[in-house]
């Protein structure tokens, strides 16, 4: 079994979990579920003792004091601090740029829950294995609803390696698609989720890269071979990076290389990508309802409700299908259907 390295990214700032989430501290900050943080959790998942190396962590120059000071001392640990946003193929270039071409790295967006941690590494071990066999994985996340705003990944054919564990070639990628579609998605059985969860050796994935967004590949070059160090730190090259064209992972690489692969992973995954999201990760109870935070809740005749106090008194009655939150001096109420939204409001862009 290769060495893992884990490579956290930790950007973007969760604005439809508004007012909890804000760009002070986003959600990766935030223990939403459970006592960790999302991004506690993302490194509790990657442990020495379960094969791991230490891990890389990405992130910009806003989120840098949260990353330090829940990254701990873990030895070994690098964090890359970009200078400005680039999206997801620049920064994972910024990694691999930093690491030995034969390493396995293993990418994980820093702000998604898991809830099922052994399931979880027995995927990146099967991953691992195959990105050591030249492959570029995905984690293929169990599609258990006809969800829109996730893109879907296609099963090909099976692919075994040294162990016997494997996977599948990615036949297609699909992108968020409509609900009829995604019902017949369900219905096939052989769609998952792309979760943005990715395994590959660093010299395919610089390959790949070079191959089919050359000018990404050199410019995060030129920017790591500029860039300087500050102890676990490693600053790109300001101006370099800021030229490197934004363009996702999925978009530069995945969607264009023959060499896609996907292992199927069913880990209680969540992307905790609004309120109804979360909602769905936490404890009901007999009437599906949730209540998180330090304030008192009372509910009569409500059902499948969350509440979200720090320390106003919320009383709810005949409610169905709503999320309430407070935070400090901000209110949020929606509906299921309008979780969505959240992100659109003044506060969420504005504060």
């Amino acid at each position: 079994m290769p060495m893992i390295v884990p490579v956290i990214l930790c950007g973007g700032s969760g604005t439809r979990l508004w007012p909890r989430s804000r760009a002070a501290m986003p959600k990766p900050f935030l223990p939403l579920v459970g006592d960790k943080t999302l991004f506690e959790a993302a490194l509790a998942r990657c442990p020495a003792s379960g094969g791991f190396a230490p891990p890389v962590v990405v992130t910009g120059h806003k989120h840098l004091a949260h990353v330090e000071a829940q990254l701990g001392d873990v030895e070994g640990a690098q964090v890359i601090v970009e200078p400005s946003a680039r999206n997801t193929a620049a920064a994972i270039a910024l990694a691999a740029c930093r690491l030995p071409e034969d390493a396995v790295m293993l990418v994980c967006p820093s702000d998604h829950h898991i809830g099922n941690a052994d399931a979880f590494t027995a995927a990146a071990c099967s991953a691992a294995e195959l990105a050591a066999d030249g492959w570029l994985v995905s984690f293929g996340i169990e599609a258990t609803a006809p969800e829109t705003g996730f893109g879907y990944l296609k099963r090909g054919e099976s692919i075994a390696v040294g162990s016997g564990a494997g996977g599948f070639r990615t036949a297609q990628f699909v992108e968020k698609p409509d609900l009829d579609r995604a019902k017949a998605f369900l219905a096939e059985g052989i769609y998952a989720w792309n979760g943005g969860i990715f395994a590959f050796r660093v010299k395919d994935f610089l390959e790949e890269l070079g191959a089919h967004r050359p000018e990404v590949a050199a410019g995060v070059a030129e920017a790591v071979a500029r860039g300087q160090e500050d102890g676990r730190r490693f600053h790109p090259d300001a101006e370099v990076f800021g030229r490197v064209p934004s363009v996702s992972v999925d978009y530069a690489v995945m969607e264009n290389t023959d060499r896609a692969a996907m292992v199927p992973a069913d880990m209680e995954w969540s992307d905790i990508g609004n309120w109804q999201a979360l909602h769905d990760a936490l404890e009901r109870d007999g009437n599906g309802n949730s209540v998180r935070g330090a304030g008192e809740v009372e509910m009569v005749d409500c059902r499948n409700v969350l509440v979200d106090s720090d320390g106003p008194r919320v009383s709810l009655i005949g409610l169905e299908d709503v999320i309430v939150v407070v935070d400090g001096n901000d209110i949020m109420i929606t509906t299921v259907a309008g979780v969505q939204k959240v992100g659109n409001l003044f506060g969420a862009k504005n504060q």
